[in-house]
């Protein structure tokens, strides 16, 4: 399905999904290229909250680059199925063999900022994530692993403590929080 007609099926949480929705939907029609990393300004980006069956675990990785623990995700790259790109990314950052959607509809939507910084031996200035996320499920039995050019760690944390893992304020508040809270909505 089209991303423009998901977003425009997708019931907001809250005002802060509502507000970005309207953006998304206007970079998305404006026919600004988003779906590659073109664009320096905003490009899409999808990410994966990642949960345990009995919804009691979220899985974090220890980004390098923030020094955060974090959910997993990236850039679409090329991509317009960013279900597929979620999957991929939370493959690649997790060394799951194992992970399926609970749903393939979008689970939550915002606009992250990223501050410039170094990547690979170059700059990348300031610029927006249009970030989609898809509410994912894995077995934490599973063996996980790393990927050392992007993550230090992979660990199950109860959901709780997988948002206070976050050494990013606005993160914990804004987007862990309601990833969490939305889980009550989840059969």
């Amino acid at each position: 399905m089209d991303l423009l007609m998901e977003l425009g099926q997708y019931t907001p949480w809250n005002e802060q999904e509502a507000r970005d929705r309207e953006e998304l939907c206007r970079r998305l029609r404006s026919g600004e290229p988003l779906y590659t990393r073109e664009n320096p300004a905003a490009h899409l980006t999808a990410s994966a909250w990642v949960v345990s069956p009995d919804r009691r675990q979220a899985l974090m990785a220890y980004h390098n680059l923030y020094g955060s623990w974090a959910w997993l995700g990236g850039h679409a790259d090329g991509e317009h199925d960013l279900l597929s790109a979620a999957l991929r990314e939370t493959r690649e950052e997790s060394g799951l063999a194992h992970v399926r959607p609970v749903s393939e509809r979008i689970y939550s939507l915002e606009i992250l900022t990223v501050d410039g910084h170094e990547k690979r031996g170059q700059y990348v200035s300031s610029h927006l994530h249009l970030n989609i996320t898809y509410l994912l499920e894995a077995d934490p039995a599973e063996p996980v692993r790393c990927k050392p050019d992007e993550n230090s760690r992979v660990a199950w944390f109860p959901l709780a403590e997988a948002v206070a893992a976050s050494a990013e304020p606005w993160f914990r508040q804004r987007i862990y929080g309601k990833l969490n809270a939305k889980l009550a909505d989840v059969p």
